[in-house]
Parts: C-alpha cells; sequence; structure tokens
C-alpha cells in the first residue's frame, strides 16, 4: 500500500475497525473512504455495490461484522448467519468486480472445532463438529474464509482472512447481554465495586452511559437494583458465568489492528500455503500471542485492578464453552510479527480507557 492508496475500513468505528484505523493514520495512511452503518448498510446488497463502483477503493479491511458472546450466540443465531453472511458476501464480491488490490477479512478463533488440538493451528479447521453455541456464527466466518480463498484462486485476486483470539480495547463493546467475556467481566465488577462502596453517582452515570434493558440511571433505586441482580451484580456480590476453569487467550485490539496492517503491507496469498500444495486451503492466519489463562485467573487479576472488596463467585450451573482454545501463532511468527502486550498491561489499560468514557 502506498500512503496515498485509497482504503475502505469497513466497521471502522468498531473495537477492530477503530483500532486499524488509528493504527493506518499513525503510520502515515491519509487516504480512507469510511461510512457508518446509518451511511452504508453493509447488508444490503445493491447499496454495497453502488458504494464500490463510486468510490473504487483500492484496499478493503473488511472488520464489520455482527458479533457478541456466547449468550448473545446462542440467543440470537438467525441474526448471525445471516448478518454475517450477508456483509460477507456482498463486500468480497464488490471488491472483486471494482478490482481491489487486496482485501484482509477477520475470521475469528472461536470458529475452531470445539474439540480441536491445543494449540490450534489452522488447518485444524473443519476437521470435527463445531461448538454448538456459536454454531451459525461460525458457520459465516468459516463461509467467508472460503470465499477469499475461492476468489484467489479462481478470479487471481489478493484476499488474505485472519483468525483473531478472544479481541480487547478500546471501543469495545460493554453491553451486559451481547458483550465478550472480557469486557462483560470489567464492568460487573466495576458495577459491583460501586454498589459495594455506596456510589450511587457512579453507578447512576455508567447505567446513562449503557442502559440496562431500558434501565438507566434515571430509574429508581429498586429498577437499577433489580436488573442488574439478573446479571449477577449485588452490592455484596459479583457472580460471573460457569466454573472459572476454562483456559482464554486474549489479545489487545491494537496489536490485532497492527498485525492486520502489518499483513497488508507484507503478505500476499501465495505467502500462506506451501508452494506446490496438491489442495490449497486453510490459508488463513491465526492472530494471537500464544499464551493462556483461566477464566478466575483473568477475573483475579480485574478484582485487583478495580479495587473491588465484595465477593466473587462463579455459577456452575451456566455453560462454561469449550475449555480450552489456544491459537497455534507460529505461522503469524514466521510471517515476522509477534505481540508485546500482555494481559496484565492490557487490563490496566482497558480498565482506563472503560473510566475515561465514563
Amino acid at each position: 500500500m502506498n500512503k496515498d492508496s485509497k482504503i475502505f475500513v469497513a466497521g471502522h468505528r468498531g473495537l477492530v475497525g477503530s483500532a486499524i484505523l488509528k493504527n493506518l493514520k499513525a503510520k502515515g495512511y491519509t487516504n480512507f473512504v469510511l461510512r457508518t452503518h446509518a451511511e452504508l448498510d453493509l447488508t444490503d446488497q445493491q447499496a454495497v455495490h453502488d458504494f464500490f463502483a463510486a468510490e473504487k477503493p483500492e484496499y478493503v479491511f473488511l472488520a464489520a461484522a455482527h458479533v457478541g458472546g456466547i449468550v448473545a450466540n446462542s440467543r440470537y443465531r438467525a441474526d448471525f448467519i445471516y448478518e454475517n453472511l450477508m456483509i460477507q458476501n456482498n463486500v468480497i464480491h464488490a471488491s472483486y468486480l471494482n478490482n481491489v488490490k487486496k482485501l484482509l477479512f477477520l475470521g475469528s478463533t472461536c470458529i475452531y472445532p470445539g474439540n480441536a488440538p491445543q494449540p490450534m493451528p489452522e488447518d485444524c479447521l473443519l476437521t470435527s463438529p463445531l461448538e454448538y453455541t456459536n454454531e451459525p456464527y461460525a458457520i459465516a466466518k468459516i463461509a467467508g474464509i472460503k470465499m477469499c480463498e475461492s476468489y484467489n484462486l479462481q478470479y487471481g485476486t489478493n484476499y488474505i482472512a485472519v483468525m483473531p483470539t478472544n479481541l480487547y480495547g478500546p471501543n469495545d463493546n460493554f453491553n451486559l447481554e451481547t458483550s465478550h467475556v472480557l469486557p462483560a467481566m470489567i464492568r460487573k465488577i466495576h458495577l459491583g465495586k460501586c454498589l459495594n462502596e455506596g456510589d450511587w453517582d457512579a453507578v447512576r452515570k455508567d447505567m446513562n452511559l449503557r442502559p440496562v434493558e431500558g434501565v438507566s440511571g434515571l430509574n429508581t433505586d429498586e429498577e437499577i437494583l433489580a436488573v442488574l441482580k439478573k446479571y449477577g451484580i449485588s452490592g455484596q456480590e459479583v457472580t460471573l458465568w460457569g466454573t472459572g476453569k476454562p483456559l482464554r487467550e486474549f489479545l489487545w485490539s491494537e496489536e490485532m489492528a497492527d498485525a492486520s496492517v502489518y499483513i497488508m503491507e507484507h503478505v500476499d496469498f501465495k505467502d500462506t500455503y506451501t508452494p506446490g500444495s496438491k489442495d490449497i486451503r486453510n490459508c488463513h492466519i491465526n492472530i494471537g500471542t500464544g499464551k493462556e489463562i483461566t477464566i478466575a485467573q483473568l477475573a483475579d487479576k480485574i478484582v485487583k485492578e478495580v479495587g473491588y472488596q465484595g465477593k466473587l463467585t462463579f455459577d456452575a450451573t451456566k455453560p462454561d464453552g469449550t475449555m480450552r482454545k489456544l491459537t497455534d501463532v507460529s505461522k503469524l511468527h514466521s510471517l515476522g510479527w509477534q505481540h508485546k502486550i500482555d494481559i496484565e498491561e492490557g487490563v490496566h489499560r482497558m480498565y482506563q480507557w472503560y473510566l475515561s468514557k465514563g
């Protein structure tokens, strides 16, 4: 990419997209074409094709997606498969029709099979059944990965798919119903601390910024306590889902962005598979740290960072999901990129960012 190349970052206000845009600007790129969801609905095929035909972007970062945690994936299964398939199909095909030079598609390591070998290499995709809880999302994302591979092989395009591990960072989703595990834990433990200390001003401020099931800081104490109790938050105790035993890997979103930009700058499709391979598949690239931590250990780090003095418990009647998911990042390392921010520093940065937005 040249510094003045025309770049479309789809999903530029989300967790990953905003970090990619920030990283590109820091590296001196200047020519961006950006659209909010209100300005361009990526599930609308005609709107997407009209946009590409008019703007003719040279490079595309496909960071837009319908995402959420285990609860949302289980509850809104149709939304997850439909919206992600539509976004991917429209953007990838429009990129081909309008001669985009290079595209980066974001998958997710959560779409590997539930009993995949640990750590998970790229070639374990589709080797055994998917996890039931996020099966619709996984099928959609796998379709996106296979679209990139198939367009490259049939049309000679240069579309690269990456598989980020669990991400967290600035502009994350803190909605208690739909967020991923780490931001949900930070918010729950923060609210537990506020209630434990009787700091109702902080509770109301938080609820005004991010209402829960329509309940905001303008509601009564009783109404606020009732809705927070549904999510395991009270003045005496914070309850988290599952046993706390699953092992997870977490990557700071701004490092994911750095890896994404690095790959766009230095890696082509031909670099993602062994030359002379009879079957060219699983050309995607895992992006992670290669390090893991139990949910209970993560919760302990958040408790210490937040300064919560109440009781923390786990509800073992709720699902844990897969007990271990760790990426094999040897392919990424061989291509020249490694992470720098470990979980302790990341949790500190995340909570400070959360407070700065409150």
